[in-house]
């Protein structure tokens, strides 16, 4: 009933598209503006629009002050920044490669107890994290994996890869195996069938997956804070460190940070968001 009416006044469907926009970017907005607040109006019950702006939550990200708020040196906001895009990089793509081959291997084989270990895969990401990261942690320390971004790119690939493998397989189940065979009818081998005729197909799946699976890696905070300390510390964790006191919370150092922090994800969201359209609706054979 409700999609009829909308159906039969667009003049209605733009005005809810609108509201929609709005709500979504409202968050985005407010604590846009929020970087630029003096103290005082953080901390204003009645909420302002009309401030004097002011740089100094960034330079508080960026530089160390003294007592006059003069510069005495610099934060590790940049190097934490940069341990995010490394984890989160490499992590999304051991995720993506590993998670396609295996993806691959449940569409095409059959072998025994082959359903059930494709539910032993999804059911890994049903465990809550904090009742596994105390092992990890244990097998980390054993493996002086502890505080370096190659144990947090696994973490966040294991994780990951189940995720990967349950959405990856259902783009290739939607590709007749009928092309591998003519592939291979031409001389390709399984394994070239599979890069050179299979995956270029399965581009929108790729985008999606791996879109979904680096804002997991981008946004994570308990893995990073348990199994690092300073030289493998991401964004999250510094900015909890950093902003959050016993005494106060300095809500314009979590605002300014917060939005650095999310502005690389949303630009390359909205560079990827056809494939992450075209991947999580129409399929890989409808969507070509």
């Amino acid at each position: 009933m409700l999609r009829q009416i909308l159906l039969k006044n667009p003049i209605l469907i733009s005005i809810v598209v609108w509201v929609l926009v709005f709500l979504f970017l409202f968050p985005l907005a407010w604590l846009t503006i929020s970087s630029f607040k003096g103290r005082k109006e953080l901390l204003s019950i009645e909420p302002s629009f009309v401030f004097n702006p002011t740089l100094s939550n960034y330079k508080k990200l960026f530089f160390q002050l003294g007592p006059e708020g003069q510069i005495t040196g610099t934060t590790d906001f940049l190097y934490t920044l940069f341990n995010s895009v490394i984890v989160t990089v490499f992590g999304t793509l051991i995720t993506v490669i590993f998670g396609s081959l295996a993806a691959y291997g449940f569409s095409r084989f059959d072998y025994p107890a082959k359903d059930d270990l494709l539910f032993f895969v999804l059911a890994t990401r049903m465990l809550p994290p904090i009742a596994i990261i105390l092992a990890i942690y244990f097998m980390f320390r054993v493996a002086g994996l502890l505080d370096t971004r190659l144990g947090l790119m696994l973490v966040y690939a294991l994780v990951n890869l189940s995720f990967s493998v349950w959405i990856m397989k259902g783009f290739f189940d939607e590709i007749p195996e009928e092309f591998e065979y003519a592939a291979m009818c031409d001389g390709y081998t399984r394994l070239q069938a599979f890069f050179k005729v299979i995956l270029p197909q399965v581009y929108n799946g790729i985008a999606a997956t791996a879109l979904i699976c680096a804002i997991f890696s981008w946004n994570e905070f308990l893995a990073a804070l348990i199994l690092t300390g300073e030289v493998a510390k991401t964004v999250p964790v510094n900015l909890a460190a950093s902003a959050v006191g016993t005494t106060a919370t300095n809500w314009g150092l979590i605002a300014a940070g917060t939005l650095i922090f999310v502005t690389p994800m949303v630009i390359f969201t909205f560079f990827v968001r056809d494939y992450l359209v075209r991947g999580l609706t129409f399929g890989i054979v409808k969507g070509q």
